[in-house]
């Protein structure tokens, strides 16, 4: 199963670290792992999901809230979140091909960042599932190289 942990911890050198070995004590792999400053100066919010057994990734995060430098531990799996992801693309799009990938790009409200005669850059943001459907579309025109920033979460609002 498919988990997206929200962790705020306090922004000092090997934080990150510690919470990696958590995970890589337990034989699990990080999946995608997002960390930035929030609006609180000194405070860090990381978001990493993983693929693992409910009672693995329990127990990690169990550790996770004995660490003195984490205040805050949120298992998003399962609650009502707002998930987004950002991707960009550098597409092969010579010709006849540019008019296509335009079109695909304009119904997935991608936009384009970059352009030369050969090629274009796109930039994507939504969930995981987007970002699979627009990969598979322009899979066939030639995706020269990606980049992707992992997944960044938050709770909605109006619940405990």
């Amino acid at each position: 199963m498919r988990h997206i942990l929200s962790i705020l911890v306090e922004d000092e050198p090997g934080v990150l670290s510690r919470v990696a070995g958590l995970f890589s004590g337990r034989g699990y792999n990080i999946e995608t792992l997002n960390v930035a400053p929030t609006l609180t100066e000194g405070l860090s919010m990381m978001t990493i999901t993983t693929e693992g057994d409910e009672a693995i990734v329990e127990q990690i995060v169990k550790q996770l809230r004995k660490l003195v430098t984490t205040l805050k531990v949120v298992d998003l799996t399962g609650v009502k979140s707002v998930e987004r992801e950002m991707m960009l693309l550098r597409v092969d799009a010579e010709g006849s091909k540019r008019a296509e990938v335009l079109r695909i790009v304009d119904i997935f409200r991608c936009k384009v960042v970059d352009v030369s005669l050969d090629e274009l850059i796109i930039e994507v943001t939504g969930t995981q599932d987007k970002l699979g459907a627009l990969l598979n579309l322009l899979q066939r025109f030639g995706i020269k190289e990606i980049a992707r920033t992992g997944a960044v979460a938050m709770r909605r609002g109006m619940q405990e």
